[in-house]
């Protein structure tokens, strides 16, 4: 099944095209940014040219320092995505803080999210991820209410504006940040989005936990609960291995040297027939979301 809208930006007319075809209907792991062995001078359409021939079927937009303004180079994007048959996501900016305490800085990180959906919109991308904030010693549940209340700002845009991308607020690395997984959880019940889902910020978080098969099916079991068995058909994961600290996330790790038990991860992924993406955020990129790959099929 195929529909297709047009809508003008810019002076530009964009197709836009949602499709119900194999590629969504199964579990990717995608690359993290243009491969490291993409030739030339890289980009993310020659990236995703790549990708494609190293058997990879999906990739996260890094627009970590900033989101692109070019709307034509959205439409190129969606069209090598859609001709190669890749699934993509994104990743928002960084400096994100919906609990800021400065009013400049809230308005600037909710515009940061606004634009990154924009853009996401465009290129066809099913969701974005985002950091969403920093608890700047409050009590979580204060910082809750501050960032749902930013969220509610952002969703009255996205329902008109942006309607067939997601809105994923990240399980975060850092025992500083918001987001753990209830938090998350509970924020996406309440907008009707699903989170994006890191078991390794997880793992860091709680130093050393989120590391066995009887934990990830708690957490699946969880995400169940709050989102309903079909939210586990259209997952935004993230996933590597990863260096920590009493404090949590200290930087991500190549798979092979790591504490992360990655085999057991993908034999539950496997076992609960969980769909969507799973975004492997390894330094090593291609190398480990193919290592990724393969050894699911094995499970």
């Amino acid at each position: 099944m195929r529909v297709i809208f047009s809508r003008t930006h810019g002076g530009v007319r964009l197709s836009m095209i949602h499709k119900v075809c194999y590629a969504d209907n199964m579990l990717h792991f995608a690359v993290a940014g243009t491969p490291l062995s993409t030739p030339g001078s890289g980009g993310t359409v020659h990236g995703l040219r790549h990708a494609h021939k190293l058997g990879i079927t999906a990739m996260e937009l890094e627009w970590v320092q900033r989101v692109p303004a070019n709307s034509e180079r959205m439409a190129e994007i969606r069209q090598t995505a859609e001709e190669f048959n890749m699934y993509l996501t994104v990743h928002a900016p960084y400096y994100i803080n919906l609990n800021a305490k400065e009013k400049e800085k809230l308005v600037a990180s909710k515009k940061r999210i606004l634009d990154a959906l924009h853009m996401a919109e465009l290129c066809g991308a099913h969701s974005v991820c985002v950091h969403p904030a920093f608890y700047l010693g409050m009590d979580p549940s204060d910082v809750y209410e501050n960032v749902h209340k930013a969220t509610a700002d952002i969703m009255k845009h996205k329902q008109k504006l942006f309607p067939h991308v997601n809105l994923g607020f990240e399980t975060m690395g850092k025992q500083a940040q918001f987001g753990t997984l209830e938090e998350v959880l509970k924020l996406s019940t309440e907008f009707k989005i699903y989170p994006t889902v890191d078991p390794a910020h997880m793992h860091a978080r709680t130093n050393g936990g989120w590391n066995s098969k009887k934990e990830w099916n708690a957490m699946f079991d969880l995400y169940q609960k709050y989102l309903g068995k079909k939210s586990l058909q259209s997952v935004h994961m993230h996933y590597s291995g990863i260096e920590y600290t009493e404090k949590g996330e200290r930087r991500h790790l190549p798979l092979k040297k790591s504490d992360a038990k990655w085999k057991d991860f993908l034999k539950v992924l496997k076992e609960r027939r969980i769909e969507g993406t799973v975004v492997c955020e390894s330094p090593l990129l291609e190398e480990d979301t193919l290592v990724l790959q393969k050894e699911f099929k094995k499970c």
